[in-house]
């Protein structure tokens, strides 16, 4: 009989498999995740997350997609129907260290017990606005994250929080300027 080990809700033996198969076959870490919008009214837009590519194929394994609705706050015209872009950015941070926390967690060997984030952004919209202004992105991101382990000290819970955002894709995304193609098709 094999023995299954999860720490943090994570199946130890198969994150190291994949490690190792990524290691072995650059192709197994690559990644062509996809997203889509339909604006319904004022500032309220659907989202749509369903199929990605991975190794060069399509994933079927999820059924439905997942649904989320975006809106602004009423002093942005909206109807708080949902979080607005930036929000969502913000949470896409906060989701991304704590899945890479508690997997690296587990990979070492380290019990965590509560592991939370706070993330917040300053941002100025004039020139979302059209007015002048600073670049309308986020001007400055912070992160206060919270930690418990019983079996690990203090420093080791700070290296790995330091690993984490070394390797956090989203921290990446947002650090990193990012080559972005648009295109419109009109219909």
């Amino acid at each position: 009989m094999t023995t299954t080990t999860i720490r943090n809700g994570i199946d130890v033996e198969q994150l190291l498999a994949t490690i190792e198969a990524a290691g072995d076959d650059a192709a197994v870490g690559t990644f062509t995740f996809r997203a889509s919008s339909s604006w319904e009214e004022g500032t309220r837009n659907r989202g749509r997350i369903h199929g990605f590519r991975h190794a060069g194929q399509e994933d079927d394994t999820r059924g439905d997609p997942f649904e989320l609705v975006g809106d602004e706050p009423p002093v942005l015209l909206g109807d708080n129907h949902g979080p607005n872009a930036v929000e969502l950015v913000l949470q896409a941070l906060g989701f991304c260290y704590a899945v890479g926390y508690v997997a690296n967690a587990a990979a070492k060997g380290i019990e965590v017990t509560r592991m939370e984030y706070d993330v917040e952004g300053d941002l100025d919209a004039r020139s979302f606005l059209g007015l002048d202004g600073p670049r309308p992105g986020f001007t400055e991101i912070r992160v206060t994250g919270r930690v418990s382990s019983p079996d690990a000290t203090p420093e080791e819970l700070e290296e790995l929080c330091a690993y984490v955002q070394e390797t956090s894709p989203v921290r990446d995304i947002i650090a990193n300027p990012v080559p972005v193609t648009t295109s419109l098709e009109v219909v």
